[in-house]
């Protein structure tokens, strides 16, 4: 799995907490196996929409623990390395490539805010630690941070297994495109912002996209109809779906509307978040049953079913 080539679908996946907002392992477990049900190229761990930033060192070692298990070798696992600092980011980096991570995410420092020289030194040293491929997640929304296109492109010359980035700027098509005309080969470009711009992006170049988990079928059929030469129907299929693409996007709220969509379909134990995130409200739970009731989710089959 480490010489494998990144592309197509690999959803960022969630962190179950229990009822004591403990790290629920039956639920961890399910949620692995809708994700490779669903027929994901790729599961990552440790992004954004996990909570990473609530998590203790000793539950990403868990979680790094199942998550291997529950996958065992059927499709890549990318890590999510960033930290607040370059000691941080070096010592999660080595670990997750120790503990069989196929390719790492890594987010510039976000806490100070870095200038142009710390962003290449602090991915520069990175790349120096491990051998496996490296992904810079360009996400200032969630961040604060921007990595500068000049700034990829120069880590990407300079540091051979730095490969890709996903963009999470926003318009991500604009920077897709500058990206891969001034990489000249040298960057592969994942889509992210929860497949906001999926269609467009994968028109302009990306190669995979890193959404949220409750909607990895999807994804994965609009990727399928556009590699069969089906634009048409693969732009259908994202432009049906924005409505739920879009509400997985609130401000504060994304993490448990994620969560809610993965309780309704009994994937997932509770839509427990932890603090900074807000747990949902009844009024965003109505507004998510007016969206899904219209579609087809596999992640709702199970209880649509019951009802």
């Amino acid at each position: 799995m480490r010489d494998v080539e990144l592309r197509g679908v690999y959803p960022i996946l969630a962190t179950p907490f229990d009822e004591n907002y403990e790290v629920d392992v039956e639920s961890l477990e399910r949620l692995i196996q809708f994700q490779l049900d669903a027929g994901v190229d790729g599961i990552a761990i440790f992004g954004n929409a996990s909570e990473m930033y609530t998590l203790t060192e000793e539950e990403r070692d868990l979680i790094s623990q199942i998550v291997i298990k529950e996958v065992n070798g059927k499709v890549p696992i990318v890590f999510g390395t960033g930290a607040t600092g370059l000691a941080q980011a070096i010592h999660y980096s080595k670990k997750a490539e120790e503990m069989g991570a196929s390719a790492l995410m890594v987010t510039p420092p976000y806490m100070v805010k870095p200038d142009a020289k710390r962003i290449y030194e602090y991915f520069a040293e990175i790349a120096k630690v491990v051998n496996i491929p490296i992904m810079m997640q360009d996400a200032p929304i969630a961040s604060g941070v921007t990595i500068p296109v000049e700034i990829m492109v120069t880590l990407a010359r300079n540091c051979p297994n730095i490969k890709y980035v996903k963009v999470e700027a926003p318009p991500t098509t604009i920077k897709i495109s500058e990206v891969l005309q001034k990489a000249e080969g040298k960057l592969k470009v994942f889509g992210g912002l929860n497949g906001m711009y999926l269609f467009e992006e994968i028109r302009r170049g990306a190669v995979g996209t890193m959404p949220a988990c409750e909607f990895p079928d999807v994804c994965v059929k609009i990727f399928s109809l556009f590699d069969e030469g089906k634009q048409d129907e693969a732009k259908k299929l994202f432009y049906k779906h924005l409505p739920l693409i879009r509400i997985g996007t609130l401000a504060k709220y994304a993490m448990s509307v994620h969560k809610q969509i993965l309780k309704d379909g009994g994937i997932i134990s509770t839509a427990n978040v932890r603090n900074p995130n807000v747990p949902i409200e009844e009024s965003i739970k109505a507004e998510i049953d007016l969206i899904t009731k219209e579609l087809d989710l596999l992640a709702l089959n199970g209880m649509k079913k019951t009802v």
